[in-house]
């Protein structure tokens, strides 16, 4: 194991912000994972684990303690006639594996392509696009348990999956770093084409024939690269924490009371609603966004939003974390004063005394 001191983390986040790390640890082995949290336990240094990067706020100060990147890798896979087992390192490229499943004729992760970060994240955040979430095909998460130094594995109903959230970033936050996660895929099946944007792409598909999970893999990737959430080298609207906030779930009455007062301020136009768990309504934050008075290609000195996207806050050159989080408040403020509707953000912030979500 290797500890290296003060690591710029800039270079290694999406967003391209952010201050060194006091000490910095690649881990390539799980031995090197248990290496790294003891030292850490041992000298008392607060500990950050690294991934792909991709939804992180990074203090400009860095971080103090021990950043640890995680970097297992290696795919495995258990097949029958019907169904594909894919065993893969915390460390391994997200959008890799998706390509990989399709690849093998394996459907249940083809919407998630293009998805910036590692696989380590995936059961975290219950990564979700288009139509698919993780949490449909994950069986099995391999962790870390920091305070014992115990490895776990844990099921998909240990993990508490709701939307964009798992128990790792909810009551567990801070216990388990992941280690390996099992998706359990299906062979020779269908590619999802539920949401509205894919099959907006597909519409008019020649052929009798549906769209192949390669087909839609390559829409999909496409659609993002016209939302700037495809990373792109040296695209400014790709220095991003990719979608910021959460589409907000409310109840029934709630979603009533934004619509009848939608009709007021917005008398046009119809307030997107979706319908989710437990009776739920989700409304679209990009929607409530713009209807705030917040465009795409709205600008706030070396901050602004996306282009391309309305959720997505950009780091047009020369931004600090300071002016990411201004300008996150100022949308979350607007959005509360108009709507009566509180935003929280999806990205994690590192070294700095506040929340991801308000």
């Amino acid at each position: 194991m290797e500890i290296q001191e003060n690591i710029a983390l800039a270079p290694l986040t999406t967003f391209r912000i952010g201050g060194p790390a006091r000490y910095f640890v690649e881990a390539n082995s799980e031995r090197e994972v248990m290496e790294a949290v003891a030292l850490a336990m041992a000298r008392r240094l607060p500990l950050f684990v690294l991934g792909g990067g991709s939804n992180l706020v990074v203090s400009d100060d860095g971080w103090p303690g021990l950043v640890l990147k995680i970097s297992l890798r290696g795919v495995e896979f258990e097949s029958d006639l019907q169904k594909m087992l894919f065993r893969a390192g915390a460390g391994e490229n997200w959008d890799d594996l998706v390509a990989l499943a399709v690849s093998k004729g394996c459907a249940g992760i083809e919407c998630l392509s293009g998805i910036p970060g590692t696989v380590g994240g995936t059961p975290v955040q219950n990564v979700g696009a288009y139509g698919q979430e993780v949490s449909e095909t994950i069986t099995r998460v391999r962790a870390l348990e920091i305070s014992s130094g115990n490895i776990v594995e844990m099921s998909n109903a240990d993990c508490g999956f709701a939307y964009r959230s798992s128990k790792f970033n909810g009551a567990m936050r801070d216990r388990y770093i992941v280690l390996e996660v099992d998706y359990l895929l299906r062979r020779d099946a269908d590619a999802t084409i539920e949401y509205a944007d894919v099959k907006k792409f597909f519409a008019g598909h020649p052929g009798p024939d549906k769209p192949t999970l390669q087909q839609v893999r390559d829409a999909v990737r496409s659609i993002r690269q016209s939302k700037a959430m495809l990373i792109v080298p040296g695209d400014e609207d790709c220095r991003s924490a990719g979608s910021f906030f959460k589409n907000p779930l409310v109840s029934e009455a709630e979603a009533a009371r934004v619509e009848t007062l939608g009709q007021k301020l917005a008398p046009k136009k119809t307030v997107p609603r979706y319908p989710a768990a437990d009776g739920l309504v989700k409304l679209a934050a990009a929607w409530l966004v713009e209807q705030s008075g917040f465009h795409k290609g709205y600008s706030r000195g070396p901050v602004g939003i996306s282009r391309k996207h309305t959720l997505a806050i950009v780091n047009r050159g020369g931004a600090t974390a300071k002016d990411i989080v201004a300008l996150k408040e100022e949308i979350q403020h607007k959005v509360f004063d108009v709507w009566g509707v509180s935003l929280q953000a999806e990205p994690v912030f590192v070294g700095l005394n506040h929340p991801s979500s308000e």
